[in-house]
């Protein structure tokens, strides 16, 4: 899957798919903020997901003298946080606290281990240009991520229904995830 129209696809999976417990985070994070605090908490938020994405290009580029396929194993991290999901699938979510923007960055960074999971071996499998426009497709995903999530901060229901399952379908995702890295990498082919 190599076309353009693929890497989109692909970018676009593994950012929804990393990113659906901070989008519900932060979403709840909003709604206890007042409303002209949410461009700073936004920009916070979206400074968080650009120190995401420069770790996962970073470590990726320290990754180049390994074998893509290799890089493939990497799948076990997802899966590993699938299992984590599944088995505390059953305690309750944390309750989101009103916080400042160094928060909301702090935040941000402490629920990116999966996105880092994800995101350094789709990355270390990129070529320039299929790096350049996951990137791009990221930095697209944020800006929705972030309207989404501010329209979303005035409905409590939308929120508790996320806070409620989302637990139940993270370990889901993650597994998915595992198996693009496998698919991106080429590890078995």
């Amino acid at each position: 899957m190599h076309s353009l129209v693929g890497v989109m696809v692909v970018a676009t999976l593994a950012f929804t798919g990393t990113m659906f417990d901070n989008f519900f985070a932060f979403a709840a994070q909003l709604a206890l903020t007042e409303r002209d605090r949410y461009q700073r908490i936004s920009s916070a938020q979206a400074l968080g997901v650009t120190t995401l994405v420069l770790l996962a290009a970073g470590v990726g580029t320290l990754l180049v003298a390994i074998p893509t396929r290799w890089i493939g194993l990497l799948c076990v991290a997802p899966w590993a946080l699938a299992v984590h999901g599944w088995r505390h699938r059953a305690k309750p979510a944390h309750e989101q606290y009103r916080r400042g923007a160094l928060t909301t960055f702090t935040l941000c960074l402490a629920l990116g281990g999966d996105n880092l999971a994800v995101w350094i071996p789709l990355l270390r499998a990129s070529r320039t240009l299929h790096e350049i426009l996951t990137i791009a497709v990221f930095a697209l995903w944020e800006a929705v991520f972030i309207f989404a999530a501010q329209s979303l901060a005035s409905h409590p229901r939308v929120i508790g229904w996320g806070n409620r399952y989302g637990r139940s379908l993270i370990p889901w995702i993650y597994l998915g995830l595992g198996v693009l890295i496998l698919i991106e990498c080429g590890t078995f082919s």
